[in-house]
């Protein structure tokens, strides 16, 4: 250790300044030290990260009431599923307060101005990029002042010279996605960045891109249905599995304040094979129609179709009603299907799956005003499911008057006012008690597809 003057990289006298060194561990990595961390405990006084709202209900909802400073968002969906669309307006709607960054990888400058003009958001002050070098794109934000939001559509285009792989491959993404999140994070502007999927609907590339971000949102919808659904299947900064339902109109995405109501509004009473669940999206609950349609089918192996609902629950369902109940429903072509294009994937719509598979083989139609939900055990047992007043309370709200619960659930305790209100109950403890109630004269239901 010597006096120094003069600085050796620059040649300016009087410019070193003598720092205290920092505590280090002993050398056993490469005989390189590290510095010693400091521990703190669980609990703190830290208050909870401000949040960005967008102004699009759905989307704040979604992400947990607004966008986090230095948050990466994964966005995910099929082409043309509405993922460029849902982002330039929500840009578009930051915008007028904070500054926002749309670099598109995909298309001219002019093709973002056109979408823009056809979504009436023309006039929004949104800054447009067509780039997919990523040495320029963090050139560029890591000047002046930093953004609000940054949208990078879409990751897959984007390539870093200093790798001899093309863009969209494995290293291409990671290194990309990687370099972007870190920036956002020294930065603190919120980054967007939308992926491309695979025919199985996962997002292309490596799996380590949705646990490098902090929250990834799946767009999904079917495209003969106007309604998308965009599901937050991780999420740093609020729920999982929270949803937001928009509609496609010709100017862009809405949010749809009822999702429930929407879903019923075209449901025709008195009509076999159809059944209304009660279910729980996240943290909303939501009435959903599902249909399904037991026919003869052709000798061999018969055909199951499904629409918004595992397959596999599906043949286990019309495994426990043959095995448990004694029908013969295995012989039968099933078609099933979630009216609306919504995806369930919680159990508790198995009672309400068996319902509609026992109305369909029996040609009984369920109430118009009654709604069901349960899980079926292998043995035939119902079982008891999660949010039960919350589910009773939405149905109240639509005007349904019955439904059929498993024999598990419990009204509000006492001394609190019951949240199903003037709704029904009726408890069914196995499936011989969903059977019983598609009897006509003390006939059993067969699995011919009508009476026996």
């Amino acid at each position: 250790m010597r006096w120094a003057g003069k600085c050796d990289a620059c040649g300016a006298w009087n410019s070193i300044v003598e720092e205290a060194a920092a505590d280090s561990v002993p050398k056993g990595l490469g005989g390189k030290g590290g510095r010693r961390l400091e521990f703190v405990g669980l609990s703190g006084s830290a208050p909870p990260p401000p949040r960005l709202v967008t102004g699009i209900g759905e989307l704040d909802r979604v992400t947990g009431g607004g966008l986090v400073a230095g948050s990466a968002l994964l966005v995910g969906g099929d082409p043309g599923i509405g993922k460029s669309t849902l982002l330039l307006q929500a840009v578009a709607a930051l915008s007028d307060a904070a500054a926002c960054i749309y670099i598109s990888g995909e298309e001219a400058v002019d093709q973002v101005r056109l979408r823009a003009d056809r979504l009436g958001l023309a006039n929004a002050p949104v800054q447009l990029a067509a780039a997919t070098s990523l040495r320029d794109i963090a050139a560029s934000l890591d000047q002046g002042q930093p953004p609000a939001v940054v949208v990078i559509d879409s990751i897959q285009t984007m390539y870093l010279d200093q790798l001899d792989s093309a863009p969209g491959t494995v290293a291409q993404v990671r290194t990309c996605a990687s370099e972007l999140i870190r920036l956002a994070k020294r930065r603190g502007f919120a980054l967007f960045l939308v992926g491309h999927v695979t025919k199985d609907g996962q997002i292309a590339g490596p799996r380590v891109l949705e646990h490098m971000v902090d929250t990834v949102l799946y767009f999904e919808g079917e495209r003969g249905h106007h309604f998308r659904i965009l599901r937050a299947v991780k999420n740093r900064f609020g729920a999982t599995d929270e949803i937001g339902v928009f509609e496609m109109t010709d100017r862009g995405l809405a949010g749809v304040a009822n999702p429930s109501a929407l879903f019923l509004a075209e449901r025709r009473g008195n009509v076999s094979g159809a059944c209304v669940f009660a279910g729980v999206e996240g943290t909303r609950p939501m009435l959903v129609e599902i249909q399904a349609l037991v026919a003869p089918g052709a000798p061999g192996t018969p055909r199951r179709a499904v629409i918004g609902w595992d397959s596999g629950r599906l043949a286990m369902i019309i495994a426990v009603l043959d095995a448990r109940c004694g029908l013969a429903l295995g012989g039968n072509d099933v078609y099933l299907n979630v009216a609306g294009g919504l995806r369930i994937n919680e159990p508790a719509a198995d009672l309400a799956v068996a319902a509609a598979l026992l109305s369909s083989v029996s040609g009984i139609p369920m109430d118009a005003d009654r709604v069901v939900f349960g899980e079926i055990g292998l043995s035939g047992e119902v079982r008891a499911v999660g949010q039960s007043d919350s589910r009773l309370k939405e149905a109240g709200k639509l005007g349904f008057r019955q439904a059929l619960v498993p024999a598990g659930h419990q009204r509000s305790g006492p001394g609190k006012p019951a949240a199903e209100g003037p709704i029904g109950i009726r408890h069914i403890g196995h499936v011989e008690d969903l059977v019983s109630l598609f009897r006509r004269g003390g006939k059993a239901v067969s699995g011919s597809g009508g009476q026996s």
